[in-house]
């Protein structure tokens, strides 16, 4: 089941670019954790080192594993998942919210929703090869829509519109590399661009916030409206602190505004806009590099899989990777809502970390099995 030699056969061209990308988490999280007199391994870096290290040993954990051993598993990873997000609301919250499970004893908390996307692009790769030439059928489309539907409800209540609202990209690349019926496909295309176009227009100032409140409070609730505010403090302080990273930064434990707890969550949800006070254009184009070539090296395992699980089981993640990245700074430099999705890799917490590690472990045992057909 789980063969040493295939970790030989990985694409070793994005190793460097996780270590990369774990380095700046490292060093965001030490300047906005700590102080000018504290050693570079704060205690929220230490933590952070843990979870990269827990991270490696799920990653290789999942290179050594068959991915085709995942079909088997998905329908019982899904029915557990439901059966943990669903469970969130009968514990106690924490923040005021229901997303977190404490773990005991440990002095951790676990998130399910960040292994829900995941799991979601498990069933449905499952799912949509098991329908052969039935796919394009509208009783496949409505069935498919089902498995994505339960969780994003779930994850909504939590609530965790972020989160929630990743699983759209996802079930639409699946849905059009999966063969759904091109009906559905373009009436999903059509809803995506127009929100996304809606939302944009808001950030932008084409909209009026204010002026779209008597309309919109009309099916939305307040506080559900209130999160399309592109005004609130936190949209202005993520802008104010890229601002004033200029080209090439304030320095590493230098920076004036995201170092003087003036941004919020800036280890955090806002990770992307400390990194750029403190680094400037520079640093920005170069962690966008470092992004690119992982997104891009992610995209060739889709292009040389074999199998249709295979192949839509690396399209989901590589779209699960990409919406992380384009949401979190999407939303750090004003053109969508701040909803807290995390920056693959650097932002602070565990369970984005795993993660996203477990899926980038599933997609070298894609990549490393290419030429077992």
């Amino acid at each position: 089941m789980w063969d040493y030699r295939y970790l030989s056969r990985i694409d070793y061209r994005t190793v460097p670019l996780i270590l990369a990308l774990m380095w700046i988490s490292m060093m965001v999280i030490s300047s906005m954790t700590g102080t000018d007199t504290d050693a570079f391994l704060t205690s929220s870096v230490k933590i952070q080192i843990q979870w990269f290290m827990i991270g490696w040993v799920v990653y290789f954990f999942c290179v050594g594993m068959d991915y085709r051993k995942f079909r088997s598993w998905s329908w019982v990873f899904y029915g557990v998942i439901l059966l943990l997000l669903a469970g969130l609301f009968f514990t106690a919250p924490i923040q005021n919210v229901h997303r977190w499970y404490r773990v005991p004893f440990l002095g951790r908390e676990f998130q399910p929703s960040e292994y829900a996307k995941l799991i979601v692009v498990m069933a449905l790769s499952c799912f949509l090869e098991s329908k052969g030439r039935r796919v394009s059928s509208f009783s496949t489309a409505f069935q498919a829509l089902g498995i994505v539907f339960v969780p994003f409800i779930l994850i909504l209540k939590q609530p965790d519109l972020g989160t929630a609202l990743v699983l759209f990209p996802i079930a639409l690349v699946m849905f059009y590399i999966g063969g759904i019926n091109k009906k559905v496909v373009a009436a999903m295309s059509i809803v995506g661009v127009v929100a996304l176009l809606f939302v944009g227009m808001m950030f932008t100032g084409v909209l009026s916030h204010e002026g779209l409140r008597p309309v919109a409070t009309k099916f939305l609730k307040e506080y559900q409206y209130e999160r399309l505010n592109p005004h609130t403090y936190h949209q202005k302080a993520a802008q104010n602190a890229i601002g004033l990273g200029g080209v090439t930064g304030t320095g590493w434990h230098k920076s004036e505004f995201a170092g003087r707890q003036w941004l919020p969550a800036a280890h955090t949800d806002s990770v992307f806009a400390a990194y750029a006070e403190e680094f400037g254009l520079v640093g920005v184009f170069l962690i966008l590099l470092f992004f690119f070539g992982l997104i891009y090296f992610s995209f060739q395992v889709t292009a040389g899989a074999k199998d249709t699980f295979g192949r839509l089981l690396s399209a989901g993640i590589t779209v699960y990777l990409a919406v992380h990245i384009i949401v979190n700074i999407g939303m750090m430099c004003g053109f969508l809502p701040i909803t807290g999705v995390p920056l693959i890799l650097v932002t602070f917490g565990g369970s984005s970390v795993v993660s996203a590690m477990m899926a980038m472990g599933i997609l070298q045992s894609i990549y490393s099995r290419r030429f077992m057909f």
